[in-house]
């Protein structure tokens, strides 16, 4: 057993919720009202949570009020997204966002001409209805995106592999730690307002699932990643992420916007209603 500064007596490691090794105690930090500890792998380098008990509160309102850049980060999210299915995916023009929250990112792709579908088991769809994901829908041809979802998993390595069920190629984002590093608790990314974010990731943790998976990962060493069946040159990984905003203009340039199609269908299915 480990003492803690504040006499308390933690477990001196316990399994990791990644790879299944031993992960070892390495600090106890504030987390909504609870003091918490933490835990980092020796074999895959995943931090974590203890066990965590209180997510029932922490979603409580799926989407928290502390995060004030969703709208923004979601206007950055649909650039990147067609950027890099331009560059890297052949052009695909099919995604499904997992754990999509309230669709913003759905609608917007779908505003820009990317049939977009959404998914998520813990929010409501309020600004993409009627354009829910499909188990039925063809892998061939589409891909997942999955922004700021990596850090929530409860199972992670479960989770992520029903990701990569659905499409080979898995565009995300997530906030690094250097490899082998134990961070500050005052890092932000912790989450302690919250009480979401209970897995970290690092490049190392990265390229440990990628071989599990036997899948190729891409990074930019920060917060944009991707998962896929067929490596990408990562030397023009960082340069679409820098030029996505010119990129994702040009290529929506040659797309026509699904605004007035899903307008025409939304209006179909409520006249067929009030016959």
């Amino acid at each position: 057993m480990a003492t803690t500064s504040d006499n308390t007596v933690e477990k001196v490691s316990c399994k990791c919720r990644l790879c299944g090794a031993q992960s070892q105690y390495v600090f106890k930090g504030p987390l909504l009202d609870l003091e918490i500890a933490y835990y980092k792998c020796q074999t895959c380098d995943y931090l974590q949570t203890e066990t965590p008990t209180w997510l029932g509160i922490a979603y409580e309102h799926p989407i928290n009020s502390s995060d004030t850049g969703i709208m923004e980060r979601n206007l950055r999210n649909t650039d990147v997204t067609i950027a890099v299915l331009s560059v890297f995916a052949g052009g695909e023009k099919q995604a499904v966002d997992f754990a999509g929250g309230w669709g913003v990112l759905v609608r917007l792709l779908r505003d820009r001409g990317v049939d977009a579908r959404w998914m998520d088991k813990y929010s409501d769809n309020l600004f993409a209805r009627g354009f829910e994901y499909d188990s039925k829908q063809s892998r061939e041809h589409l891909a997942l995106t999955a922004f700021e979802v990596f850090e929530h998993l409860e199972n992670p390595l479960e989770e992520i592999r029903q990701m990569v069920k659905i499409s080979s190629f898995v565009l995300f984002s997530t906030q690094l730690r250097a490899e082998n590093s134990i961070p500050p608790q005052s890092w932000w990314y912790l989450g302690a307002e919250h009480g979401q974010h209970i897995g970290f990731f690092s490049l190392r943790t990265l390229e440990w699932l990628a071989r599990e998976l036997g899948m190729h990962v891409v990074s930019d060493g920060r917060s944009y990643h991707a998962l896929t069946e067929r490596p990408i040159n990562r030397i023009f990984w960082k340069p679409v992420l820098w030029l996505s905003k010119p990129i994702a203009w040009l290529v929506t340039l040659r797309h026509e916007s699904l605004i007035l199609e899903d307008h025409q269908r939304h209006s179909q299915v409520s006249h067929s209603r009030k016959e």
